[in-house]
C-alpha cells in the first residue's frame, strides 16, 4: 500500500509539473506569436499598447488582428484535441480522430451548405454557424457508426478507420461540386475555409466557439474517471457500475459537438486530435485525470506554433494553419498506422 501510495503521489507531481511546463510554453508561444508578423510589434510596443499607449495603426494589428487570431488558436487547439482525446477513449482506438474519421468534414459541409447560399457577415450567421457544424457532424458520426458496427461483433478499430476515410471522402467529393458553383468571393472563402485556415480571426468568433468550449470542456474534464474505467473493457465497467452504452453515447457526442464547433471557426484543420492526445499520454502516462487537460494544453500550444510558423515562413503572404498542422500530422499518422497490428 505505501509503494502503490509513492508511486501515485509522484505520478501526480509528474502530471502536475508537466501541465504547468506547458502552460508556460503557451505563454512564451503567445509572446512569439503576438511579434510575429509582416508588420512587426516589438515586446515594448506591445506592452505600450496594451497599456494604452501606441499608435492607431499598432492598436488595430494588436487588438483587431493578432490577439484573436491567437486566442481563437488556443481554443480550437483545446477543443480538437480534447475530442480526439475521448474518441480514443470511449474507442480504445489509437487512430480515432475527429479530422481522419471524417467528423471535420460533416461539420464542413454543413457550412459549406451554408456558405452557399448566406452571408457570413451578419452577427446572427457568424454565431450560428457552429450549430450547423454541429448538426453536420453529429449526422456524420452516426453514419460512420451504423456502418462501421457489426453484429455480435462490434467495432473494431481498423473498420471504424477505413469507414471514416470513405465517409470523408465522399463529402470531401460533395464539398467539391458546391465550390464549383460559388461566385469568385464565395469560392475564395471556402477555399481558405477548406484549407484550414483561421479565417475571420475576430473577436465575434471567440465569443461564438467560447460558450461551447466554457460548457463542453469542464463536463469532459468531470468524466475523466469515467473514460478511466472504460479503457479497461466494457465487461470490467458494467461491474464497477457503469452504464457503458449511455456514457459512451454522451461522451462521443460531446467530442463531436467539441470538434464541430471548432470547425466551425477554423476550418479543415485535421490531425490535431490524433497528435495532441499521444503526446499527452507520453508524458503523463493514461490516466484522463491529467491527460485530458494536457492534451487540450498541447493542442493549443500545436495550433498557435502552426499559426504562427504560417504567418512567419513566407511573408508577407501566409501558409494556412491546416497545411502546418498537416505536414507533421500526415507522417506520424501514417507511423501510427504501421504499429497497427490489426
Amino acid at each position: 500500500m505505501v509503494d502503490i501510495s509513492i508511486e501515485e503521489k509522484k505520478k501526480k507531481t509528474r502530471g502536475i509539473t508537466v501541465l504547468s511546463i506547458l502552460s508556460i510554453l503557451i505563454i512564451i508561444t503567445f509572446i512569439i506569436s503576438i511579434n510575429t508578423g509582416y508588420i512587426r510589434l516589438s515586446p515594448i510596443d506591445v506592452i505600450r499598447v496594451l497599456f494604452g499607449g501606441g499608435t492607431d495603426k499598432e492598436k488595430l494589428i494588436l487588438f483587431d488582428f493578432r490577439l484573436p487570431r491567437i486566442v481563437i488558436s488556443i481554443m480550437i487547439g483545446a477543443g480538437l484535441s480534447l475530442s480526439g482525446c475521448i474518441m480514443q477513449g470511449v474507442s480504445r482506438n489509437a487512430l480515432a480522430d475527429p479530422g481522419i474519421l471524417g467528423i471535420n468534414s460533416g461539420a464542413g459541409l454543413m457550412v459549406v451548405l451554408f456558405v452557399s447560399f448566406f452571408s457570413t457577415n451578419s452577427i446572427t450567421s457568424i454565431f450560428f454557424l457552429p450549430f450547423l457544424a454541429l448538426i453536420g457532424a453529429g449526422l456524420t458520426a452516426t453514419l460512420i457508426y451504423v456502418l462501421a458496427y457489426k453484429k455480435h461483433e462490434g467495432i473494431s478499430p481498423t473498420r471504424l478507420l477505413l469507414t471514416g476515410i470513405a465517409v470523408q471522402s465522399a463529402i470531401s467529393a460533395a464539398m467539391i461540386v458546391l465550390t464549383i458553383r460559388l461566385n469568385p468571393e464565395k469560392f475564395k472563402f471556402v477555399s481558405v475555409w477548406l484549407a484550414g485556415s483561421i479565417w475571420e480571426a475576430n473577436w465575434k468568433f471567440v465569443l461564438a466557439l467560447l460558450p461551447w468550449l466554457v460548457i463542453l470542456i469542464p463536463f469532459v474534464f468531470y468524466k475523466a474517471k469515467v473514460l478511466n474505467v472504460m479503457n479497461m473493457g466494457d465487461q470490467i465497467a458494467t461491474g464497477f457500475g457503469v452504464e457503458v452504452e449511455k456514457e459512451r453515447r454522451v461522451l462521443l457526442a460531446s467530442a463531436v459537438a467539441l470538434a464541430g464547433s471548432c470547425v466551425a471557426v477554423s476550418g479543415g484543420i485535421s490531425f490535431v486530435g490524433l497528435i495532441a492526445p499521444h503526446l499527452a499520454r507520453r508524458l503523463v502516462g493514461p490516466k484522463h485525470e491529467f491527460l485530458l487537460p494536457a492534451s487540450a494544453l498541447t493542442g493549443s500550444l500545436l495550433v498557435v506554433v502552426a499559426d504562427t510558423l504560417g504567418r512567419w515562413i513566407v511573408q508577407p503572404s501566409e501558409i494556412p494553419t491546416g497545411i502546418v498542422v498537416a505536414i507533421v500530422g500526415a507522417p506520424y499518422f501514417l507511423y501510427l498506422l504501421a504499429k497497427t497490428k490489426e
